[in-house]
């Protein structure tokens, strides 16, 4: 391990702007617009502004989940987010989501819009206004809304923490690794004890809590985080890897994987989504480019 000399923090901490770091030219201490720029919108009146990442995956399943039960209300567009670019900060997206995170959703079904961030209360408002992938009796609803947020409370530690350190950070910090690898490591074993004995994370029922959980642990498991799954020993959670086959297996989460997706080879990504059709008629204007 290379020498470091021992940050001591000042007495009173004071952002000095920075180019260090893969986010550093988004990160800032402050709320608030950066610009105005208003959203678009289309022709449906479930309006999501996101990004192809774990948190904005999880609505995105859930979405084509609900259409494939043939619930056509949940038809919607998908707009494309860049974080990198600082979209998140345009007037427009602040005005629904005043944290400047994605994913967020704007439904225009009503007589008033109603705005809804934060992806766990998107998959709580639209399975409630749906009324499916969340039990009805009061012991498995409790237990979806457990696992629901626990996946709030946990995935910080893997993306802000473990992914952060491993992967982002321009230094690495052995103390910090170690510390974040460890805790997710205890989340995986958590999962795996739980999926053990169940098919979902709720008992037999597939819900928004397996919805929430599968991009960031199941994406874990199945190598798509961080290059991290050797390192990690993924392999050993048995029962997380079988559960996160059978929900890729799913072909609506197949869908909802490539919305608003700029990663990857062209035939997982659909830079935006405004029809069902997209998926089969996409061009390289509607395709996210591994360089964009």
């Amino acid at each position: 391990m290379a020498e470091s000399t021992e940050y001591t923090p000042p007495k009173v901490w004071t952002w000095v702007k920075t180019s260090v770091g893969r986010f550093a030219s988004i990160n800032r201490p402050i709320a608030g617009p950066t610009h105005d720029k208003v959203l678009p919108v289309g022709k449906h009146p479930l309006q999501l502004y996101s990004l192809g990442t774990p948190n904005g995956v999880k609505v995105t399943i859930l979405l084509e989940e609900l259409l494939a039960l043939g619930h056509t209300g949940a038809e919607y567009d998908a707009w494309l987010i860049k974080i990198g670019e600082g979209d998140q900060f345009g007037s427009g997206f602040v005005d629904i989501n005043p944290n400047s995170k994605i994913p967020a959703l704007l439904d225009r079904s009503g007589a008033q819009p109603i705005r809804v961030f934060e992806s766990a209360s998107i998959l709580l408002y639209l399975a409630e206004k749906f009324d499916a992938f969340l039990p009805k009796d009061i012991a498995l609803r409790t237990e979806t809304m457990n696992w629901l947020f626990w996946q709030m409370g946990s995935a910080p530690y893997l993306g802000g923490g473990f992914g952060h350190f491993y992967a982002y950070a321009p230094t690495k910090i052995e103390y910090a690794i170690d510390r974040f690898a460890m805790e997710v490591k205890r989340e995986l074993d958590v999962l795996d004890r739980r999926l053990a004995d169940n098919a979902y994370l709720n008992g037999a029922d597939y819900s928004i809590a397996d919805m929430a959980v599968f991009p960031w642990y199941g994406g874990l498991v199945k190598g798509w985080s961080y290059g991290a799954a050797e390192f990690l020993s993924v392999q050993d959670y048995k029962h997380v890897n079988r559960w996160a086959d059978a929900i890729l297996a799913r072909p609506a989460v197949r869908r909802g994987r490539m919305v608003n997706r700029i990663s990857g080879t062209p035939a997982e990504q659909l830079r935006e989504r405004h029809d069902a059709s997209d998926f089969d008629t996409r061009t390289e204007d509607k395709i996210g480019q591994a360089s964009s």
